[in-house]
């Protein structure tokens, strides 16, 4: 390094981009001016801490640089000085106060990358490249002064936005004009703004503000799940869950379409129901972080047809009789205002709809799984109320809905109940004595551990939930108390005092001791029926769709992923006992939670994916159900337990299927079967 030198070499790991600098040029300056992905929101001012780097000593042989603590100016009054949120990390610099004053090596931390990578644990973002549509801006603006020609406070921001980011916003929302003045005097003349896609200032905070969110919405029929991220980041600072309130006007979408149909203003009902539920849950979001809705600055959201409509304010009746009609297949953007949501700086996009019964929500699952990037096929199930189905690869894909109803989620079951603290989440049933274990949500132990009945003390555990309703129908069968063809054998009851006559039919007291078994928790002979339907539903759309992309052999799908607030929780091995799938290897079977609301986070996050997603569903192959004849065979035909006429020989040698058992007879009169009454 000679001291006669004017300019330097930076080198900027790991992209290795160089730049060729003037002595005292900052490395936040050196990094503008080769694209490297430097982060920096105050515009180089010394208050946001996000453009730290880690200066990087040694011998280079590949860029032919000796990197050393003298390339760079010692530490500054700026750094020294510095309070912001993000502390700046043992060994590295500002990258907006260090000045090169030899060649240097410099690593940009995933933390200073603007389109850094994203790994969360609650919502499974994959590799996603956070590239948000809003960007957070700090400027100074001029002193004013009596007879200066600076232009108006609008064209001065955006001149030091220009002058300070290059970037050159042509428009500014109509909320945020008369909120310049007023930022700029509160903020003595230093404003920190927000720009949308580079074109439109759609918020203003006075002085410096360095955290821009936005909410990801899930609008299902049963429930309604809500993310708060950090826009710049792609953190996960908050998720919040509720029950659709929509469901006092129906337990499916048909009831809530029919609601709509005989009764005037019902839609204005649904919709201000499900508006005033989303409200709520953004102002819990943001309480929950101790931030204002104005931090809100962007939504997406993802929804079935009906739910998608509704919420649009949309009548959903076309959407309820043939040809299932939608107002519009494409991405819908909005003010948030504009959806009765108090977040005024907020626009909401809607990811596009498939087909009249495949809707945003599919689309948001599409884009978190990814079925349409890669030549192996992926059959993808998001099961909830109305469960949507996509199977097929990067050259061709296709997606239908099966109308399952609400029983996998505990409705329409004698004990079913939510997911919440007390419910019967798991269970087992010993095939000599036929008695069961279960778990429930709350505690960690089986029920005969000797710690169960300690660890439920508190528990009112008074119901089974929907993972645990899968796994009891699978023992059953297994156990050989329920026939392929989804009977309650009637000799039971000469095998164990559990299965007992109920009525015509038997039922199987799973918790409780009782004497009077409307105290306990059963399962009874509706109670299988009504799964058997929903499976049966389910089944048949996914075999509809492997005929159409001409697979009939299980081993030639290449993976299937269970999907949905409730397919996260199935235990695969258990969605094949009771066929919701076909006989795929239980290896290549996975849950993979909130896929729907994981490609809503990642619309939120990121403009390509939002690009990728409209690209995609254009060209996704509609399959309607209702119309296809073969439908109904199928629907008859996975009814039993796995399947009534497809082999099972791969699940044949993952667990022990039950030996064939002649027809019982049947028996008594109906008896009415309850829950167990709450502990006291």
């Amino acid at each position: 390094m000679s001291g006669n030198q004017t300019s330097y070499r930076v080198v900027f790991a790991p992209s290795g981009l160089t730049a060729q600098v003037e002595d005292g040029t900052t490395l936040l300056d050196a990094a503008r001016t080769v694209g490297a992905d430097l982060d920096s929101t105050c515009g180089g001012r010394g208050l946001c801490g996000r453009c730290q780097v880690i200066p990087t000593p040694g011998s280079f042989p590949k860029w032919q640089i000796e990197s050393d603590a003298a390339s760079l100016t010692g530490w500054t009054s700026t750094e020294d000085s510095y309070t912001g949120r993000r502390p700046i990390s043992d060994g590295q610099r500002l990258g907006c106060a260090a000045q090169v004053c030899g060649d240097v090596v410099v690593e940009i931390p995933a933390t200073s990358q603007v389109h850094r990578q994203v790994v969360r644990k609650s919502v499974d973002l994959g590799d996603l490249q956070v590239d948000p549509m809003i960007r957070l801006h700090y400027v100074e603006l001029p002193t004013p002064e009596l007879g200066a020609e600076v232009g108006g406070l609008r064209e001065q921001t955006v001149d030091a936005l220009a002058r300070d980011f290059d970037v050159t916003p042509g428009k500014i929302d109509a909320c945020v004009l008369p909120l310049l003045a007023p930022a700029a005097k509160d903020g003595d003349n230093a404003v920190t703004v927000a720009v949308r896609n580079g074109t439109t200032i759609c918020a203003v905070y006075p002085g410096y503000a360095d955290r821009a969110t936005g909410v990801a919405v899930d609008v299902g029929s049963t429930t309604i799940a809500a993310h708060l991220v950090d826009l710049a980041s792609g953190e996960i600072l908050a998720t919040n869950g509720i029950m659709n309130p929509q469901i006092r006007f129906g337990d499916d979408l048909m009831s809530r379409v029919s609601y709509v149909m005989m009764n005037p203003g019902g839609d204005i009902e649904l919709t201000r129901a499900v508006r005033t539920a989303l409200d709520t849950m953004i102002g819990e979001l943001v309480d929950e972080v101790a931030l204002k809705r104005d931090a809100v600055l962007d939504m997406s959201i993802v929804a079935n047809p009906i739910m998608h409509h509704v919420l649009l304010g949309i009548d959903p009746t076309p959407l309820g009789q043939a040809p299932f009609t939608l107002a519009t297949d494409g991405p819908v953007t909005t003010r948030a205002a504009d959806l009765d949501l108090d977040a005024r700086f907020a626009e909401a996009y809607l990811l596009p709809c498939i087909a009249g019964h495949v809707g945003a929500d599919t689309a948001g699952a599409i884009l978190a799984e990814g079925p349409h990037r890669g030549h192996g096929r992926q059959l993808l199930v998001d099961v909830g109320t109305n469960a949507e189905i996509v199977f097929g690869n990067a050259d061709h894909i296709l997606a239908a809905s099966s109308p399952t109803g609400p029983a996998f989620e505990g409705a329409q079951i004698s004990a079913g109940m939510r997911a919440t603290a007390g419910a019967i989440e798991r269970v087992r049933i010993d095939r000599e004595t036929l008695d069961p274990r279960v778990k429930v949500i709350g505690s960690d132990v089986w029920s005969n551990d000797p710690l169960f009945d300690m660890q439920t003390t508190t528990l009112d555990i008074s119901g089974i939930c929907g993972s645990g309703i899968i796994e009891v129908m699978g023992e059953l069968y297994l156990a050989g108390l329920i026939d392929v063809d989804g009977t309650i054998r009637a000799d039971g009851p000469s095998k164990t005092d559990r299965v007992f006559a109920d009525g015509r039919t038997f039922s199987y007291r799973l918790f409780g001791d009782s004497d009077d078994t409307r105290e306990n928790i059963n399962v009874t002979q509706d109670d299988v029926r009504a799964i058997q339907l929903a499976k049966a539903a389910l089944r048949a759309g996914i075999d509809l769709l492997c005929e159409h992309a001409g697979v009939t052999d299980p081993d030639d799908i290449g993976s299937v992923r269970l999907a949905g607030a409730f397919g996260a929780h199935i235990d695969p091995l258990y969605a094949k006992v009771l066929g919701l799938v076909p006989d795929v290897p239980v290896a290549r079977v996975a849950s993979v939670g909130n896929a729907a609301g994981a490609g809503a986070v990642r619309a939120l996050l990121s403009r390509p994916q939002r690009d990728e997603i409209e690209a995609t569903v254009c060209r996704v192959e509609k399959i309607e159900t209702a119309t296809e004849p073969r439908f109904q065979e199928l629907f008859v035909n996975a009814m039993g337990f796995p399947h009534t006429s497809d082999t099972t020989p791969n699940l044949a040698v993952e667990i022990a299927l039950p030996p064939a058992q002649e027809r019982a007879a049947s028996a008594g009169s109906r008896q009415r079967t309850g829950r167990r009454r709450p502990r006291t």
